[in-house]
């Protein structure tokens, strides 16, 4: 078989790979992308994964961000504002629906307007988590 000369040899190679790489993984880390990627909305008629690239990406839909950020810009910075800052999970009226409607007003209805993804009748689609 192998001598015990050896098989310290291979540990010890084993061992300052393993070091190198983590060295290595933590110099130079993933950078995080500029725009989310994918969203979780946790709801209680079932979790929806919405994939942000998709629709924005040039191969994908296309969309830009004023399409679905009605209030875009939070006047200090280019990020858009949270939908949760005027639309409560909890309570809405008619001039500003709670967050649940809001999503149903802006997805649904850019769905059935395009003729694109899922559509009001099909709940469980977007609703499949």
């Amino acid at each position: 078989m192998f001598s015990k000369k050896e098989l310290k040899l291979a540990y010890g190679v084993a061992v300052c790979l393993l070091v190198i790489g983590a060295i290595s993984y933590a110099a130079f880390p993933l950078k995080a992308p500029e725009e989310p990627l994918r969203l979780m909305f946790n709801v209680t008629a079932g979790n929806v994964l919405f994939n942000h690239k998709m629709h924005t990406a040039e191969d994908g839909y296309g969309l830009s961000c004023e399409d679905c950020h009605h209030e875009l810009l939070d006047g200090e910075s280019d990020v858009p504002v949270a939908c949760v800052e005027c639309h409560d999970p909890e309570e809405g009226d008619e001039e500003m629906p709670k967050l649940v409607d809001a999503f149903h007003q802006q997805c649904a209805g850019c769905h059935e307007d395009y003729g694109a993804g899922p559509v009001e009748e099909e709940c469980n689609l977007c609703h499949a988590l």
